[in-house]
Parts: C-alpha cells; sequence; structure tokens
C-alpha cells in the first residue's frame, strides 16, 4: 500500500472525513484490520485563511509548498490537497516536489464524466467558484461546462462556508437555502453539481439536492485508496 500525503487542516472538520473515507474505504476493500497508510500535515487554519481572503496567494503557495515537502520527507508516495479551494496554487506544489499530486478536479472530473454528464453546477468558496483554476481545468482536459450561482447566491454560499461549516455548524436554513441554489442551477441548464469545497457534504447530500451530486470530498478521498492500492 502506498502512504498517502495529505495536506489538511483547511478546514480540520473536512480532513476529518477525509481520514474517516480513507479508512472506512480500505476496510471495505481489504477487510481485517487494515487501515489506511497515510501521513497528514494539518495546517492552522486562522493563519492560511486570511491569505486567501485578502489574495496573498504567493503567501499561501509558500506555506502549502513547504507542506509539501514535509510531508515528501516524511515518507508519502503521493501528495493530496484537501480542499477545493487550495488547489489554486496546485500547480505551485506540482513543480516543487518529486511526488505526484492526486489533483481534486481530475478526481471530479472522471466522476462526472463515468455519469455522463457535461453541464454541472459549481458551488464552493468565492475563489473557486469566480476564479477559473478549477473551472478551466474541467473545460480545457475535460469539456465539462461549469454553472456557478449568481452573485447573491455566490455571497450565501461562500458565507455559509467559512461562517457555519469551517465551525462545525450546521444549520437546517442553510441547507434550504443552498437546495434552492441548486435548483437554480438546474434551471440554467446544470445537470448536475459539483459541491466544490469538502465542507459543504456535511450540509447537503445526495437525498437534500434536486440534483445528482458530486461529492469532492468522497471522490477524491477514494480516488486516493485506489491509487494507494493500485499494484
Amino acid at each position: 500500500m502506498k502512504t498517502i500525503g495529505l495536506i489538511g487542516g483547511t478546514s480540520w472538520e473536512s480532513t476529518l472525513e477525509y481520514y474517516r473515507i480513507f479508512n472506512e474505504t480500505v476496510k471495505a476493500r481489504l477487510g481485517g484490520l487494515h487501515s489506511a497508510q497515510c501521513l497528514i500535515y494539518s495546517l492552522e487554519f486562522s493563519e492560511v485563511a486570511p491569505m486567501g481572503a485578502e489574495g496573498r496567494w504567493d503567501e499561501l503557495s509558500v506555506v502549502i509548498v513547504e507542506a509539501a515537502r514535509k510531508l515528501q520527507r516524511g515518507g508519502a508516495d503521493f501528495l493530496m490537497i484537501g480542499a477545493n479551494t487550495i488547489h489554486r496554487v496546485a500547480a505551485d506544489v506540482e513543480k516543487s516536489v518529486e511526488l505526484p499530486l492526486l489533483h481534486i478536479g481530475d478526481a471530479t472530473a472522471r466522476a462526472i464524466l463515468d455519469a455522463r454528464l457535461s453541464r454541472v453546477g459549481l458551488l464552493g468558496t468565492r475563489f473557486t467558484m469566480e476564479d477559473d483554476f478549477l473551472r478551466k481545468r474541467l473545460s480545457d482536459k475535460y469539456r465539462i461546462d461549469t454553472v456557478v450561482p449568481d452573485e447573491v447566491g455566490r455571497k450565501i454560499v461562500h458565507d455559509v462556508i467559512y461562517d457555519e461549516l469551517c465551525r462545525g455548524v450546521v444549520k437546517d436554513e442553510s441547507r434550504e437555502a443552498f437546495v434552492k441554489i441548486i435548483r437554480d442551477l438546474g434551471k440554467r441548464g446544470a445537470t448536475g453539481v459539483i459541491l466544490g469545497c469538502t465542507e459543504i457534504p456535511m450540509l447537503v447530500g445526495p437525498a437534500d439536492s434536486p440534483l445528482p451530486v458530486f461529492d469532492t470530498t468522497h471522490i477524491h478521498a477514494t480516488a486516493a485508496i485506489d491509487y494507494a492500492l493500485m499494484p
């Protein structure tokens, strides 16, 4: 089994889900006392979050690259970034370490294509929804079009992520707001929706959504086990 190197802590709520999925998936596939072989470098989110909020992406890149290097020195066989937003600096990581990086966008795209969809909604932080680091990758590499909420919807999604989900707070009224936003995306031609922030599955799941959901946390974590168990 290869050793997973996960850059986490953004937030620890979703990192906990990664660890749970790693181990439950290995147990389901191998049985017995098997568990995932992994290293986790958990960032201090209160230091990292303002860098993104203030557009200090170069500073954030330095922090993420150093985390990747520590995981490499620790013995990881491949790397993951356990957050969609932080993939804005994924290319810097790929250039700075010798290990392969399992990109959340690639894993998600494969799941969308497996479902035979080509136009999906995208929910996430405002950086993920408004910048093109994920949307362009999906479009250029996989010919998947993405639809994002309007300005009001984007603000609701972003604020719920940072003010509630990253703090472990889950509210019914926020779930209802997300469902309305997803329904609106469907009216604009989306045939599925990417839960493009690793905290969103805490709030919205397949049973809640009027569209098929692509849970990036689960997709990314299970893709890691696929890779880790490859001969």
